[in-house]
């Protein structure tokens, strides 16, 4: 009997050493295939879980340990992946029409797992792995089509959500994600499948961005150039001086743009280029494209071939951080590197008012130095790593050095009205532009403080085109930001528009900066 029961246990560490073994091998296997350190660090993590059950399963068989009980972050995954699977067990789950963050508050997941008809683009997001055992500072994201079990990795978000934008019409997805904490341990999480829908995107939602975006454009203009529609294609742009690389003029899209050919180096054409010609509260403001595997654009607050600055005062930005001249630098919390993969136009915002600067990547606000150490004097472009002989060209438009001004609400007092020309339009038309959303929200915080303070919104044009065609467009354009005011939920009864046309100009309308000074919307005490 005694022989029995050791030839019993014996065969039974055997097995146990036999399935060790194999699980060793399947990761080493697993660690050949992802071939990535990161993915190692995961399966050393796994091996060490699997020595834990093998020593439970041992130390049971001897009645030396008990069964560990289920870690917190381990109960709530599977919640998870039950709640997903409500969805999956329906067959052809179709989330079309329905709204996103209500599927994500019920299922804990977006898109739940087995959705189909999922609007493109497409937010992948998830629970927060936030547990007493384990909480992610970053996680690991990996998608595929069905079917397909590379890798995959497309990012490494900070937040538990990302947005996929090119993923195509009519394909079935596998994705998942793993959370990383401080302590560099990685912890599987969850995901799922889903089927994207016929390419139709979802209706995009208000910005809720726009709410905080405080930039203001200054109110007198000292520079701007479009450039102008009348400069030659293949010409150096003639409102710029030159230092170093190679630039033109090109039209792009119907456009007439900056392109950077190779690297450079371009200041505005003054005639104080040599003086500090920035003021103590000024903006600067430009549109730039960063080609497809694009690297970034550096901008000075200085003009470094005319000044010879002691300080280069270089910022360097993508479409995704900004760099400051002391090292530092601030991402958009919203994207990450996969954001600008084909190429995008990002619209670069920078405000400075006694010592104090902040700058913008389209209409969320990256960097806030309350204390600036440096004095802006001038201001040069410089995408370095233009290249147009592999694809590499930068465009820049849309440039424009502005004087600040007096706030609004003393603006009012002093003058009876707030002239505004950072409400920006798209050309010819009504509609508005991102950037205006920061003088449209000074406004509506100043009537919803003033509650008795009422205004007639007033558009004005310059005199370039048809003098009737500039009277209707003033006229739609001072319509769209009264409709705006009124839709953020200012009494329509405090509220008038009017246009004016190119009738009432307050600059020359031959120069540039003349015209854009001519170009506001004016809200006028009544």
């Amino acid at each position: 009997m005694k022989c029995t029961t050791l030839l019993i246990t014996v065969l039974t560490l055997l097995v146990f050493s036999t399935s060790l073994n194999a699980q060793v091998k399947n990761v080493e296997k697993e660690a050949e295939r992802q071939g990535t350190k990161r993915i190692n660090r995961k399966i050393d993590k796994g091996i060490d879980s699997g020595f834990d059950a093998i020593e439970d399963g041992i130390g049971s068989l001897f009645g030396k340990k008990k069964k560990k009980k289920k870690g917190k972050n381990q109960t709530t995954q599977e919640s998870s992946n039950n709640q997903s699977q409500q969805l999956a067990s329906r067959s052809g789950s179709s989330v079309a029409g329905h709204d996103p963050d209500a599927l994500y508050q019920q299922y804990g997941m977006y898109p739940p797992d087995g959705a189909t008809d999922v609007p493109l683009p497409v937010t992948l997001k998830w629970t927060p792995m936030n547990h007493a055992d384990f909480k992610a500072k970053s996680y690991e994201l990996y998608l595929n089509k069905e079917g397909n079990y590379e890798d995959g990795m497309i990012g490494g978000p900070i937040k538990p959500q990302h947005t996929c934008r090119n993923l195509e019409p009519n394909t079935t997805y596998r994705w998942r994600f793993i959370g990383e904490n401080s302590d560099g341990q990685y912890m599987p999480g969850g995901g799922g499948t889903f089927t994207t829908g016929n390419g139709e995107a979802s209706t995009p939602k208000m910005d809720v961005q726009w709410s905080k975006f405080d930039f203001v454009p200054g109110d007198e203009v000292i520079f701007e150039d479009g450039p102008d529609i009348m400069e030659e294609n293949g010409e150096f742009p003639s409102r710029w001086d030159l230092d170093q690389g190679q630039v033109e003029i090109a039209q792009v899209n119907g456009e007439t743009v900056m392109m950077f050919l190779a690297g450079g180096k371009i200041m505005p054409y003054l005639e104080n280029s040599e003086d500090d010609y920035l003021p103590d509260v000024f903006t600067i403001e430009f549109d730039y494209y960063t080609p497809k595997d694009g690297n970034r654009l550096l901008f000075y607050l200085t003009d470094i071939k005319h000044q010879a600055p002691s300080v280069l005062q270089e910022f360097d930005v993508t479409p995704i951080r900004v760099d400051t001249p002391d090292g530092n630098y601030v991402e958009h919390s919203g994207r990450d590197y996969t954001f600008c993969e084909n190429g995008c136009w990002t619209h670069v915002s920078l405000a400075y008012t006694k010592g104090k600067l902040k700058v913008y990547l389209d209409d969320t606000r990256l960097i806030n130095i309350p204390r600036y150490e440096h004095n802006p004097t001038g201001f040069t472009i410089y995408p370095y790593f233009a290249n147009a002989s592999e694809n590499q060209a930068f465009y820049v438009k849309n440039v424009r050095i502005a004087q600040g001004g007096v706030k609004y609400y003393d603006r009012v007092l002093n003058e009876g009205k707030i002239v505004c020309n950072g409400i920006r339009f798209d050309v010819n038309k009504a509609s508005l532009k991102t950037e205006s959303m920061g003088p449209i929200n000074n406004i509506y915080d100043l009537m919803q403080k003033q509650p008795d303070l009422k205004f007639s919104v007033e558009g004005h044009t310059d005199a370039d085109g048809d003098e009737a065609r500039n009277q209707t467009l003033s006229e739609q354009r001072a319509k769209t930001v009264m409709n705006k005011l009124i839709a953020m939920g200012i009494s329509a009864d405090r509220l008038r528009s009017k246009g004016y046309g190119e009738s009432v100009p307050v600059d020359n309308n031959t120069t540039a900066e003349g015209k854009a000074n001519n170009r506001r919307v004016e809200f006028v005490k009544f």
